[in-house]
């Protein structure tokens, strides 16, 4: 990196809010998370049952329900595209080999004995 080069963020992410609309109202899952993430760095995303950690990585790689009972505002870059632009066609292409998320029960999502469709991004 050159002096007084600006790098830009992997991942940016601003002001993220998502809800749900419930029979007993809206319910605030996620309200006004921001952060970026390096490329070569690691990111932790930690907290409690319930707090928001999978619906927050749900909303960034676009998963959530599009049946109209979720609503979600704020800004989310990857490598200078904003995701929340995209086609369906290009968050297809994107996710699972260069953006993704493992469930918090691993062992329904990560089968030693099978073999990976994809292949794993390189970093």
């Amino acid at each position: 990196m050159e002096p007084g080069e600006v790098v830009e963020p992997l991942l940016w992410v601003n002001n993220i809010y998502t809800q749900f609309d419930t029979p007993r109202g809206v319910a605030r899952a996620v309200d006004g998370v921001s952060f970026s993430l390096e490329r070569g760095k690691t990111l932790g995303i930690v907290g409690e049952s319930g707090s928001g950690k999978s619906v927050l990585s749900r909303t960034i790689i676009d998963i959530l329900a599009k049946d109209g009972s979720v609503l979600h505002d704020g800004e989310i870059f990857f490598e200078g595209r904003d995701l929340r632009t995209l086609a369906e066609k290009e968050m297809r292409e994107i996710r699972g080999r260069e953006i993704a998320m493992i469930f918090q029960d691993p062992m329904t999502s990560l089968n030693p004995v099978k073999r990976s469709v994809n292949k794993l991004p390189k970093f």
